[in-house]
């Protein structure tokens, strides 16, 4: 049975990503990555991404092992993972990882391409690569240690120490941690998707190139763009208008 990531929107511009995979604790492969990629290509009316494992059994178990072999001159098995993970931490909408059981190997990076990880008492993250013979991407250790800092990825990828939930909460690879994850997460969703769009948008690229060393100078340049429009569009009116008449603003994303 191959995985997959079933696509459910919970209203208010809230879009839920379950990932599937009944008997190998949510493992991902192609199949799944590819819905993965579609759902992040196909995002109309999207503020924010809600990302999950199927029950709360697992978050995912990381790449299925199971579809590995050796390879050749052509792509490497985890060059597919690490664009989509990029599609989904460079997303203009939000994202967040609800994360109530192991998430190793691919799952870990996984809930660490979303922007924020909410987990349960049962959250469990692990890097084992050295422990299956295998030298992890590049961009999958530097979206690890943008949030545990170097030396904690370099503990977690070479003793592929398994990372429990209060110990997470130090590493950063969790936000928050609560008995009621799942309520939690769902309350930062709901706040997220009720921000404005455009100003969201435009401080996630921000942080996106910071993150790669940057902004260069055509990226600072884009980024001014952005911080231009932003300034002079609808919801920033809406925004000013809101905060005078001490109201909730009704962003429209223009």
């Amino acid at each position: 049975m191959t995985a997959s990531f079933d696509s459910a929107d919970l209203g208010g511009g809230v879009r839920r990503l379950t990932l599937r995979n009944e008997g190998r604790k949510n493992a991902l492969d192609d199949a799944s990555l590819g819905q993965l990629k579609a759902a992040l290509q196909s995002a109309e009316g999207v503020r924010c991404w809600l990302v999950r494992g199927d029950g709360n059994s697992a978050f995912s178990a990381g790449y299925d092992l199971s579809s590995l072999s050796a390879v050749g001159e052509g792509p490497l098995p985890d060059d597919f993972i690490g664009e989509v993970f990029d599609l989904l931490q460079g997303h203009p909408a939000p994202s967040v990882a609800l994360v109530t059981g192991p998430a190793f190997g691919a799952g870990c990076e996984l809930a660490c391409a979303c922007d924020f990880r909410i987990g349960d008492n049962n959250a469990l993250f692990c890097l084992p690569p050295a422990k299956l013979g295998v030298v992890y991407a590049a961009r999958g250790i530097r979206r690890v240690a943008a949030l545990t800092g170097l030396g904690r990825a370099k503990w977690m990828l070479l003793t592929g120490a398994r990372i429990g939930a209060d110990e997470a909460v130090g590493y950063g690879l969790l936000d928050v941690k609560a008995d009621d994850a799942e309520a939690r997460a769902l309350s930062v969703c709901a706040g997220l998707a009720g921000a404005a769009p455009l100003a969201v948008a435009g401080m996630k690229r921000t942080f996106q190139a910071l993150m790669q060393g940057g902004p260069n100078e055509s990226e600072a340049k884009a980024l001014e763009g952005l911080r231009r429009a932003a300034f002079n569009s609808a919801d920033a009116k809406e925004g000013r208008e809101a905060f005078l008449a001490r109201r909730p603003p009704k962003f429209s994303g223009i």
